[in-house]
């Protein structure tokens, strides 16, 4: 436990005299054969890189150090055999990719970071080889592929400037219309790396994954991808008038991710839909040009999200990898610990005052109600912080609150030692990261000038959604039954919008029906006719006919002869 107290404290140590340089390049030089060309790759070392290196590496060690015990566990009471060795090398390559995409100003660079995540997370969502496995990692894979296509057209694009080194084209780029074509690739290609609507089916999906992937990867790597790839061409990315949609489409995904989890029963998903909820707030935000508080919110988040994912994979272990909340209860009689951090790492997603959350979200509510923006984006927001605060209560009521269920009675389980010291590391980022974090970040601090009641809709909202929250958990059988009148609606929300079924099913159906029909109306009926065996008939008839034409030849000229003469006298008669 102290080595990796050790690693953290050198690498901060390592990499803090470069914090200082704000813009500097770091050269790699590179030769794969010994008679080939060096090649030089470059890596741009800001505060920013600095930041996001610094968080991946805390959340990779401690993710790794928990998986560990976790997979030890389970080969120690279920008597399998697990292979190791594949989910730690995929673990460290997700790592490597991180760095060379966010590391690098080139965009061959971004795109093969990019790609490579994409493969390494595909590799780990179907580390369990089951159907459903298979199916979330090929939707996560084939989402993904989207904004990499994006990011390969902006590559081609580039060309017309001469290089891929997209920082030594900023003011050259400003005012021109290119740079209108280059944005919306990059609001695409993010949208689909962060899961905003419409590409949001495949953040749900990908909780597939065993939970200590999901708290390396969807907490801190894949998801943010695109939020930081925005952060980082924040420079090209002013006064666009696509904004304003993604400001939209970032804010229906707050609400339909907020309003999903409430129907949600699956732990995991419940989380993801989080998660998603989060990414919706930090692209809008990002789209309102205020990318430094979109950035602060991506770092305090990965740390209480990534303690949210360890404690998730504690509680599913205890309860025999079952992830259903209504079969839970009581459960923080038996890992106190464990409780602790969750519910610790829940008020902090809700921006409790003074935790990590909150010094994040507190602020963006407040420049959000400064901001000229109209009354739905306004109320878009606040509801959305309201839901956040509605499906964390209920979570906790189910998984707490409630009375004992006999999943838990039966399942036993002490909390291990070393797991405990890992999710500590992370609790106590989750308490101080936000103070923290703010006190680095920002050259100067938000002037807030707001009346009182805007300044206290937080703390009303807040309330608001734990009372929902609270009402909501303790509905009795009859209440249960209306609810049943509005089966549809529920179905609509339960479904996320239907986006899981106009993503997979939806997409491909009428466009696999119509090439079914296509096959059975071209290939095996009028192409089959003309084509190929029916060609083939249509000549072997007709030869048939000429060759009973040729074999009676001298009847057929001798018909033909007394029936031109009959003619003839008829025209002479005439």
């Amino acid at each position: 436990m102290f080595s990796l107290f050790y690693q953290i404290f050198f690498f901060i140590f390592f990499y803090i005299i470069k914090f200082f340089f704000y813009s500097l390049f770091y050269y790699k030089k590179y030769s794969f054969f010994f008679w080939s060309g060096n090649y030089f790759f470059k890596f741009s070392k800001s505060s920013y890189n600095f930041f996001i290196k610094l968080k991946a590496f805390i959340i990779y060690k401690i993710c790794f150090l928990n998986s560990f015990f976790y997979y030890l566990l389970k080969k120690k009471i279920y008597k399998i055999s697990i292979n190791f060795k594949p989910f730690y090398l995929f673990s460290y390559k997700i790592w490597n990719f991180l760095k060379n995409m966010n590391f690098s100003p080139n965009k061959i660079s971004i795109l093969l970071g990019g790609e490579g995540l994409g493969l390494v997370s595909y590799c780990l969502e179907i580390y369990y080889q089951n159907i459903k496995s298979y199916n979330a990692g090929m939707l996560t894979a084939l989402s993904n592929r989207i904004g990499d296509v994006m990011i390969l057209i902006l590559i081609s694009w580039m060309l017309n400037y001469g290089s891929w080194n997209y920082i030594f084209y900023l003011n050259f780029m400003n005012n021109e219309y290119s740079m209108k074509i280059i944005s919306l690739l990059l609001v695409i290609a993010a949208m689909t790396k962060s899961a905003q609507i419409p590409f949001s089916s495949w953040l749900p999906a990908a909780m597939a994954a065993p939970t200590p992937v999901s708290a390396l990867v969807h907490s801190s790597t894949l998801v943010t991808a695109g939020v930081y790839l925005l952060i980082r061409f924040n420079n090209l990315l002013i006064d666009m008038f696509f904004f304003k949609f993604l400001l939209l489409f970032s804010g229906l995904t707050m609400m339909m991710a907020g309003i999903s989890a409430n129907y949600e029963f699956d732990l995991k998903k419940i989380i993801a839909l989080s998660t998603l909820s989060q990414l919706g707030l930090m692209m809008s935000i990002l789209s309102m040009g205020f990318y430094d508080l979109a950035f602060f919110h991506l770092l305090t988040h990965a740390m209480f999200k990534a303690l949210l994912f360890m404690c998730a994979g504690v509680i599913i272990h205890m309860m025999n990898d079952n992830q259903d909340i209504r079969v839970m209860g009581g459960i923080n009689l038996y890992i106190p610990l464990t409780s602790l951090c969750l519910n610790i790492s829940n008020m902090a997603l809700c921006g409790i005052p003074f935790l990590a959350g909150f010094y994040s979200k507190d602020l963006i509510l407040e420049m959000v109600s400064m901001s000229n923006l109209n009354l739905m984006i306004f109320y878009l927001y606040y509801f959305s912080t309201g839901l956040t605060m509605f499906y964390t209560i209920r979570l906790l009521m189910y998984l707490m609150v409630n009375d004992y269920n006999l999943g838990v009675i039966y399942n036993l389980y002490d909390e291990d030692y070393v797991m405990l010291k890992s999710m500590m590391i992370l609790l106590m980022m989750s308490l101080i990261s936000g103070s923290f974090l703010s006190w680095m970040i920002f050259y100067y601090p938000y002037m807030i000038y707001l009346p009182f009641s805007l300044k206290m809709m937080v703390i009303y909202v807040i309330i608001m959604g734990l009372f929902m929250g609270y009402m909501v958990s303790n509905m009795n059988i009859y209440s249960l039954n209306k609810v049943l009148m509005t089966y549809n609606l529920s179905y609509f929300f339960v479904m996320m919008w239907f986006l899981p079924s106009l993503s997979t099913y939806g997409l491909n159906y009428y466009f696999l029906n119509f090439s079914q029909k296509l096959f059975k109306i071209v290939d095996l009926g009028w192409s089959e006719y003309y084509s190929g065996q029916g060609v083939y008939n249509i000549i072997k008839y007709n030869s048939v006919i000429y060759y009973v034409y040729q074999m009676n030849n001298f009847k057929i000229y001798l018909f033909s002869f007394i029936l031109w003469m009959l003619f003839m006298i008829m025209v002479i008669m005439i």
